[in-house]
């Protein structure tokens, strides 16, 4: 902290200061939800008002929580682009705590009945289901002990006991919004929290089940902006520009979209006052972010990781990942994407690559690629099915397949990179212990999409398809990333020219 400088807090700012009381409690206390959902709060009550303050919720890291407890809840958001910078104090959070430390106090706040939704960002890896059924893993250890009445620490856990206390003090209603990238987002936490009740011994779940059909709504919702983590220059900057210290800011690019059903059981904050869509279609809008975006912006990673690119934009800005890029995004992303109704699919790709190509921004390779395992499978999957359902072998995909396991588990002497080196995935180590033993590329990749259902069920038995990754991986040892990129766009090339013919 700079000593000579006052700290950013409500005597500072007090235009800023959080309002009163809380309508919202918000799972997931990271850099996202502080740069999305808490701006069109703070839209919202700005344009409506309200009791909607949020209590924000961090699943184990004191830092930000920390850091904002010494600013009166207060934190700037800092939209950076080529063009400049613009700051924003959304001063919407009323309290915040860390779950891990006060797993009864989230189960209690839940219960409350002035809190009327509850929102989540905790990630693919933070719903405790089995990639291979889509179901609640009982198999896992937290899970269990969450069963057993401890903690609880899950995310599914900590919704699921405090809808059994809410019931119990009255039920009043309540709506639970997924803020992750899952297809079918409020369906899916719907599920597992649903069965995660079925499990409890002697039918103690069964008021919380009742309440839940009764008077919970689980909406889905789409959310889109790209929030890199904060860094000491981020905080030295900010601190120049807004003339107070603030140990906890958040960088994060001008572009942001939020789709939502438009099913809640309570009331909402007035979200479309900060531009949030409201919509029948938030899984046409689940599908362009999750594969026009999400799948590309891995790929990106990946290859720029391996390439020795730090930042997105340095990857992007390599004509062969360029290319690749844009290959995946049209051919095999795009064809199996519902586009919602006023989207031009054109725009919205180009405005993709200029997003990527933000060079003020920062977002780091390593930060993209962090948790392949996880977001991979919703990403990869059903785009690669509908391909072979066209006859279509999709070779950009494969080709971001191989890239991730060669990022996360290098074969033996091969050197991904400091980037790659620093990705953290929940499944590097079995993955490592694939690729240390296996023959070649395509051992290792059978091993990981077959054996150990990388991608669950749908693709471990497509031996075309892990053929084509095997042979991706190779090339990428053997020869390089940019021979490996070669080989992908020229087959997807060639293939593009042959249906071409078949249409005349």
């Amino acid at each position: 902290m700079n000593p000579s400088m006052p700290r950013l807090g409500a005597a500072a700012v007090p235009q800023h200061r959080a309002p009163g009381a809380a309508g919202v409690l918000h799972l997931g206390l990271g850099n996202f939800h502080r740069a999305h959902q808490a701006v069109y709060t703070a839209a919202a009550m700005a344009a409506d008002g309200g009791d909607w303050g949020i209590v924000g919720v961090a699943s184990r890291s004191r830092g930000v929580v920390d850091a904002m407890r010494e600013q009166d809840l207060l934190y700037s958001v800092a939209e950076i682009s080529p063009s400049g910078t613009a700051l924003t104090v959304p001063g919407v959070h009323t309290d915040a705590f860390v779950a891990a430390e006060q797993p009864e106090r989230v189960v209690s706040t839940i219960a409350q009945p002035g809190i009327r939704v509850v929102t989540l960002t905790v990630t693919e890896n933070g719903y405790s289901y089995s990639p291979a059924t889509g179901h609640l893993d009982v198999a896992d250890p937290q899970i269990a002990a969450d069963l057993r009445g401890e903690g609880p620490l899950t995310t599914i856990g900590q919704l699921a006991r405090g809808l059994q206390r809410r019931a119990a003090l009255g039920g009043e209603p309540v709506t639970i919004l997924s803020c992750d990238n899952l297809s079918e987002n409020g369906a899916h936490t719907r599920r597992l929290v649903t069965e995660f009740l079925q499990e409890l011994p002697d039918r103690s779940g069964a008021d919380a089940l009742e309440y839940l059909e009764r008077s919970v709504a689980f909406p889905s919702s789409m959310v889109d902006r790209i929030v890199p983590a904060t860094t000491d220059r981020l905080r030295d900057d900010v601190a120049h520009r807004l003339g107070f210290w603030d140990a906890a800011p958040v960088p994060a690019e001008p572009f942001t979209m939020w789709a939502i059903e438009d099913r809640f059981a309570a009331g909402r904050p007035a979200w479309e006052a900060g531009g949030a869509i409201f919509t029948d279609e938030v899984g046409r809008y689940e599908q362009l972010k999750v594969r026009l975006l999400n799948g590309t912006h891995s790929l990106i990673a990946y290859l720029g990781a391996l390439r020795g690119a730090e930042t997105i934009s340095g990857a992007i800005a390599m004509p062969e990942i360029e290319r690749a890029a844009r290959a995946i995004l049209r051919r095999e992303y795009e064809p199996s994407v519902e586009v919602p109704a006023g989207v031009d699919v054109r725009d919205y790709e180009e405005q993709l690559f200029g997003r990527w190509a933000n060079s003020a921004l920062g977002h780091r390779t390593a930060q993209v690629g962090t948790d392949g395992s996880v977001k991979l499978r919703q990403r990869i999957p059903e785009p690669a099915t509908q391909a072979f359902e066209r006859g279509e072998q999709p070779h950009l995909i494969a080709l971001a397949v191989a890239a991730y396991l060669c990022c996360v588990a290098p074969r033996p002497g091969f050197d991904p990179g400091p980037h790659a080196a620093s990705m953290v995935d929940p499944a590097r180590a079995r993955f490592a212990a694939i690729a240390q033993t296996a023959r070649d590329g395509a051992e290792c990749a059978r091993r990981a999409i077959a054996d150990l259902h990388l991608f669950g069920l749908e693709l471990a038995e497509r031996s075309d398809f892990i053929a084509r990754v095997g042979e991706l991986i190779d090339t990428i040892v053997h020869h390089g990333v940019s021979a490996a990129i070669d080989d992908a766009v020229a087959a997807s090339d060639a293939a593009a020219a042959q249906q071409r013919e078949v249409l005349r």
